[in-house]
Parts: C-alpha cells; structure tokens; sequence
C-alpha cells in the first residue's frame, strides 16, 4: 500500500501548467492544497460523491485541458453511477483518480465496502479506456508516464493506507475564491 499523501505527491508532479485537478472532500483536498496549491486546483468543499460528475462536464466542457480527478473511495463509491457515465461520453482529457483506502478515513475511519468491490474492475467493465491497480510508487509512476499522450478516459485506483499526517491544514481559501481563480484559470486556456 502507498501512503496517500506520497501518491498525491506523485500525482501532482505529473501535471502541467494547463491541466486542470480536481480534489474530493476532506484530507485528499488539504493534502492536495498543502502540495501544491495553484488556480488551476479545485477543492471541492462538501459535497462528497459529486467529484467525478464534475470532472465529467468539465472534461467535456475543456477538451484542451487534460482534468484530473482526485477521489477516495468513498467518494467513489457514493456516487458509482458516473463511472459508465464516463466511460459512455468518453472524455479522451480525463485521468480519474480513486485513492482506495478502504474507508472514510475523513469522517472517522469508518469502512467501506471497497475492500469487497473492486473499483478498478468496475471501470473496466463500465469501459474506461485504460484502468490501472497500482499499490506501490513504483507501479503509480509506471501508470501515470502510460497515460501520458493516450486518449482517456484512464482510472488509475490507487491502494493507499491509513496515514494520518500530523499538521495538514486546512484549505484556507475560501470557496467563493476556489470558485473564482478556478473559473479564471479555465477561461484563459479556452
């Protein structure tokens, strides 16, 4: 398994300055945030399940822009039915990431159900274009430089574990400013 802050890490090193991220609910988002911080970042704020229909609209909305999404299981799994839905417009920009660590570890620890359902398979059924399972640095790195210059959409579900890191803050913008450098940072690329 990876610690998750190590695969955000590694996520974030493979995006250029036109891309655009996407970050879920919780410590995926403040992790994310303490990273790399930049306008081309979303941090999604409440609303945990509707990342990857966002991703989606954008994708389709950017097609210049290659759009990652960055989501827990949870939030995966809250709102399973937009894997086929993205898989049917097939975005050929969207790199959607599920950061699998078989709980809401946001919310308490709690567990899903993720450790019964493979997440990865699901998306390969539903047709994603390319679904890799990955659980260590190495095999992330492998699978980030085979999506490179490929159509997607790609679902790259990333086993991660339980770690906490001590002193993540939180996203200290407000949301109403997430909104608009985010919004700003899409414009200027269309």
């Amino acid at each position: 398994m990876i610690d998750r802050y190590k695969a955000i890490e590694k996520i974030l090193a493979h995006v250029q300055p036109a891309d655009l991220v996407l970050s879920t609910t919780g410590m995926i988002s403040r992790e994310v945030f303490s990273t790399s911080d930049r306008p081309g970042n979303f941090y999604m704020i409440g609303s945990m399940g509707l990342l990857s229909s966002f991703g989606l609209g954008l994708a389709l909305m950017s097609p210049e822009q290659r759009v990652f999404v960055v989501e827990g299981d949870g939030s995966a799994l809250m709102s399973l039915g937009t894997l086929p839905l993205i898989a049917s417009e097939g975005p050929s920009n969207l790199v959607h990431f599920i950061l699998d660590n078989e709980s809401y570890e946001s919310t308490g620890g709690q567990p899903t159900i993720s450790s019964k359902v493979d997440l990865a398979e699901v998306a390969k059924s539903c047709g994603y274009r390319q679904v890799a399972r990955v659980d260590d640095i190495e095999s992330l790195e492998g699978a980030l430089v085979a999506i490179d210059g490929k159509a997607g959409p790609h679902l790259i579900l990333v086993k991660a574990g339980i770690a906490p890191v001590e002193g993540i803050p939180r996203v200290t913008i407000p949301p109403t400013e997430i909104r608009d450098r985010f919004r700003s940072s899409v414009q200027q690329r269309n």
